[in-house]
């Protein structure tokens, strides 16, 4: 017996964009909050501009994998406890989504990477990154009021606050275990 569905296949870029809007800004989000993460707590740890770039590049793809493949399952395991309850289906295609989720995550998370990938002065590595990092995030903030009723600067400033805070206690916690692991 076929499932009733809910679901509606969006058609036209606003549409599209708002059906995939919480995957990306989920992704998006993520990946620059948890590469600059990995890039202030490898830094803050003191480690070389190399261990960032293999630590980023490693989160990017397996963090990112990660996400979008949890996206996935959370949908197919959404729909099937709606199935058990003969409730109609929402969502036809979970694997667009874990698609957008990575892509997101991918695309958005190399930002804070640039930095450490171009010919700039290692010492200001960090400094550029924190810049780069902070201005996505408030891009991708302020963008969400392109298919919502959220205002650009507050949707931006929101993204952009939330982030910070994560960034700080990134680079304390690698400067902390830094100094309570001296020589590592």
């Amino acid at each position: 017996m076929k499932r009733l569905s809910n679901h509606q296949e969006p058609e036209g870029a606003v549409q599209i964009a708002r059906h995939y809007i919480r995957d990306v800004v989920y992704g998006a989000n993520d990946g620059i909050i948890t590469t600059f993460a990995v890039v202030a707590g490898v830094t803050g740890g003191a480690l070389s501009p190399r261990a960032v770039l293999i630590v980023g590049a490693a989160n990017l793809f397996a963090d990112g994998l990660s996400m979008g493949v949890g996206n996935y399952l959370s949908i197919r395991s959404d729909e099937s406890a709606r199935a058990a309850q003969d409730l109609p289906e929402q969502e036809a295609s979970p694997a667009r989504h874990g698609i957008a989720t990575f892509l997101a995550f991918f695309a958005a998370g190399a930002i804070p990477l640039i930095p450490y990938v171009l010919p700039v002065a290692t010492r200001h590595s960090l400094a550029a990154s924190v810049v780069l990092t902070f201005a996505a995030l408030f891009l991708v903030g302020s963008m969400r009021a392109l298919v919502t009723i959220d205002k650009w600067w507050w949707a931006g400033l929101e993204m952009l606050g939330l982030g910070a805070l994560v960034a700080v206690a990134a680079y304390g916690s690698g400067a902390l275990i830094s100094w309570l692991i001296p020589g590592a």
